[in-house]
């Protein structure tokens, strides 16, 4: 096995949920904490919230739950 191979999983069930709520306010909770902004984009292995006009770049294996609020 090549160890310089990169292996990246997602859940295409939360890749689609997450999808329909773009241009949301969203609470994100994480393993390191939680997040709260505006879900601006969702590709298979991160989101992206903004707050405050900043970005956080979060992986989707890192997020714990989702709530739109």
């Amino acid at each position: 096995m090549d160890d310089n191979i990169f292996r990246s999983f997602y859940d295409p069930y939360v890749y689609k949920t997450l999808t329909s709520v773009i241009g949301s306010s969203v609470t994100v909770q994480t393993t390191q904490g939680s997040v709260r902004g505006t879900l601006t984009n969702v590709l298979p292995d991160h989101i992206v919230v903004e707050m405050n006009n900043t970005p956080f770049f979060i992986r989707t294996q890192q997020i714990v739950w989702v709530f739109p609020s």
